[in-house]
């Protein structure tokens, strides 16, 4: 082998490192001097180790081998044997590139340390001295700690976050961006004709770091509008072109003097919608109690307006059901038109549309939020059990009713009450199936029947007939 493949495809890097041969795999960048300085000790370890295949990717050109492996600065490398990706070096490390390659193709000669030639006079002390000072000033790329951002830097992040209504968080500055992802958002803030701010994560390893960690997003550029992500250069673009990103600005007052958040018109009828639509609509927007339209879904929102009021919801401990509006056109237009709400999220309570983040938001932080919740009969599942389990002195959840049991269990529980002449409440398990999983992790017990005395879990079946038999079941349900 003994040089340096330009890899093209995907499919031309799977065949290479498929068969089974240590490979190593260089991402870099035309605009980055320390790049170009690592790709020389890079050239000549390929002639220190000639039995390695050594691949080279642009990494910008190559934007799907890039996400593959996670790729967010360069110069990045990838250690590949037997066809599996088994390490990484990121940053200008010349010394831990060598013994990093050593270590997955075995030394030039057995016993000796690794790549003396490359780490010397064959790499060329002008290249070395370069790299090593480029290694200096950047410093070693800074791991997040897998305790999470500690709180001095957290309250860092928050504060450049929102320290403009949009910032853009890029390699370069908007005048000079260092890639090319960078440079496509900066060319559609510009097409958006809105004023933002920026910052060149270039210049601050600890922003760099912590801000993926802070914001759940693993790669740059990252804009944010308000204080909250957006999202990346795939998304700023979709978002582009589908003009929501512009009714997004426009929604949050942003760049639009005098401009406030547009309050939900509840009277606006739903003009120039087919009957059919009108129709689908309003059975989506009935189909839960709490019904939240937004994009992506619970698990995995796809913009930070969506994941904040997903997150507000699971604060208020609420059950919701949602509609991910990236996977229906005819859903995401038309709803604007029938609510006269312009962006996403959009929160239904009750079939009535409460607004989007900055409402909700609001709402939350005032109390009202739980205030409407109560009065529509909304209630969190962990209220709704602990209703139930009050609702009666001693209380059965059993499968079927006491006069018609539909499991043994629950007849020889509800034969020993009555035995007893205790008198109790019932529900039946089988009529709700989120009552029936829901106490199963809120009592941690794991099968039915379920007796509870004033709130509290006496037993199952095998518990209630032992103390039954034992004669102090019916002491124990009136002490």
């Amino acid at each position: 082998m003994g040089s340096v493949k330009e890899v093209q495809s995907k499919a031309e890097l799977d065949k290479i490192v498929g068969d089974g041969s240590p490979a190593i795999l260089h991402f870099w960048a035309s605009w980055c001097e320390a790049s170009k300085h690592m790709d020389q000790v890079f050239s000549q370890l390929s002639t220190d180790f000639p039995h390695a295949h050594f691949l080279r990717v642009e990494a910008e050109e190559q934007p799907e081998i890039s996400e593959q492996h996670s790729v967010s600065a360069v110069p990045y490398f990838v250690f590949f044997k037997e066809g599996n990706a088994v390490d990484t070096l990121e940053g200008a490390d010349p010394s831990s590139l060598a013994n990093k390659v050593a270590k997955i193709a075995g030394s030039i000669t057995p016993g000796d340390p690794a790549a003396p030639a490359s780490l010397g006079m064959a790499a060329g002390p002008t290249v070395l001295e370069t790299v090593q000072e480029l290694a200096r000033e950047n410093g070693a790329p800074q791991k997040v700690s897998s305790s999470g951002v500690d709180d001095r830097l957290t309250k860092r992040l928050q504060q450049l976050v929102a320290s403009h209504p949009i910032i853009l968080f890029m390699k370069g500055t908007p005048e000079e961006p260092q890639c090319g992802f960078s440079q496509k958002v900066v060319d559609i803030l510009k097409k958006e004709k809105v004023k933002f701010g920026s910052f060149d994560i270039l210049t601050d390893n600890e922003v760099r770091e912590g801000l993926k960690k802070f914001s759940n997003w693993p790669t740059y550029p990252q804009l944010y509008c308000k204080g909250e992500l957006l999202g990346g250069c795939d998304i700023v673009i979709t978002m582009h072109d589908s003009g929501e990103l512009t009714e997004v600005f426009k929604d949050h007052g942003v760049g639009i003097s005098d401009t406030l958040e547009a309050k939900p018109n509840k009277t606006a009828g739903p003009s120039g919608l087919s009957a059919a639509l009108t129709t689908r609509l309003a059975g989506l927007i009935n189909s839960s109690p709490v019904m939240l339209f937004m994009k992506g879904t619970a698990d995995e929102p796809r913009c930070g307006f969506s994941r904040k009021v997903v997150d507000i919801l699971k604060q208020e401990k609420v059950e919701l059901e949602t509609f991910d509006i990236l996977t229906d056109d005819e859903v995401r237009q038309g709803l604007k038109v029938y609510s006269n709400w312009s962006s996403y999220p959009q929160l239904y309570i009750k079939g009535e549309l409460i607004g989007g983040s900055d409402i909700v938001l609001e709402m939350q932080k005032s109390g009202e939020l739980k205030k409407v919740l109560a009065e529509k009969g909304i209630h969190s599942l962990e209220d709704r059990l602990k209703n139930l389990l009050n609702s009666s002195p001693v209380m059965l959840f059993m499968k079927g009713t006491p006069d018609s049991p539909r499991c043994g269990f629950s007849s020889k529980v509800v034969n020993a009450l009555k035995e007893e002449g205790v008198d109790f409440g019932s529900f039946d398990i089988l009529s709700d199936e989120e009552v029936r999983q829901g106490l199963k992790t809120f009592s941690n017990w794991p099968t039915y029947p379920q007796l509870y005395y004033k709130g509290e879990l006496v037993g199952g079946c095998d518990i209630v007939l032992e103390l039954h038999s034992g004669g102090e079941l019916k002491s124990t349900l009136s002490e």
